[in-house]
């Protein structure tokens, strides 16, 4: 890694990687962030959305990350990231004590990547698995300025739709306001219990004016948060944040809904496709 001069941060460029840049410094430290803390590293994946990150660190701290934008890239650049993040703490993964991943929802082929990897990377090592909703990680970016004040996170569903959710974080515990459902702005807005103070995520970019009508501020979009890894990790020992996968070869992310190619051939055939997925929510 290149230093800079003081106050100046410098990024990693790995063949096109773009390796922990222009994320400020707090988002690979985040003690802030409550937690039991664990003793071990842990590694952290998340896909869910436009961008594929992966964190390293004894959580609820990222002691190392990189992350990659564009979804064509994830499948070409997921291990490459892994192996960046677990390099620069000179582990290897049957040195690490656990993995945490983005539960979704979101975009369906970002899953699949995302969990494929995790799952070979914990079955190959022998590790404990966990997964936590990745719209609960875009949501604990904000909170990091927010505090205990209730916080939504909407991703792009397209069809008019957003995958959304709403939540509160505490220092020991993170609080499930709205469940991750598809559903309009319009109607996460009336189910919601409470008006959050932001709404974060693509899905609320997409859907700017609605957002700006639901809580009088323009939404943040997911580059102005720390990589959604890194707060995997910071969640990691909270109560209410997630699910411990028992059985990695079976187990299956929260996709929202089926994929675009799946929803086409039921719609034609008119029954589910043979062996696939069936997304919750």
């Amino acid at each position: 890694m290149r230093n800079g001069p003081s106050g100046r941060r410098f990024g990693w460029v790995c063949s096109g990687i773009e390796l922990s840049p222009t994320i400020p410094h707090s988002a690979f430290r985040i003690p802030h962030m409550g937690g039991v803390g664990l003793s071990g590293i842990w590694l952290a994946i998340d896909t869910a959305t436009d961008i594929a990150s992966v964190a390293a660190g004894r959580p609820p701290a990222a002691q190392s990350g990189a992350h990659v934008q564009g979804r064509r890239r994830h499948a070409a650049e997921i291990i490459r990231l892994v192996d960046f993040a677990l390099s620069r703490l000179s582990v290897r993964p049957a040195d690490l004590d656990g993995l945490v991943v983005g539960d979704g929802p979101g975009s369906f082929t970002g899953l699949r990547i995302g969990w494929a990897a995790a799952k070979g990377l914990a079955h190959e090592a022998g590790l404990e698995l966990r997964a936590i909703p990745s719209l609960m990680a875009a949501a604990a970016g904000a909170a990091l300025k927010l505090g205990s004040e209730p916080v939504a996170a909407c991703f792009d569903a397209l069809r008019g739709q957003v995958y959304g959710a709403v939540y509160v974080f505490h220092p020991d515990r993170v609080e499930t306001l709205v469940a991750p459902a598809v559903l309009t702005v319009a109607e996460l807005a009336r189910v919601a219990p409470v008006r959050p103070r932001m709404v974060v995520g693509d899905g609320a970019l997409r859907y700017a004016d609605e957002v700006a009508r639901w809580i009088g501020t323009a939404p943040v979009p997911l580059e102005g948060l720390p990589p959604a890894a890194t707060l995997l990790l910071a969640l990691l020992e909270r109560e209410g944040t997630g699910r411990i996968i028992e059985d990695p070869a079976t187990a299956e992310p929260v996709y929202g809904r089926p994929a675009e190619a799946q929803a086409r051939w039921e719609a034609r055939h008119g029954r589910p496709l043979p062996d696939s997925p069936r997304p919750a929510g």
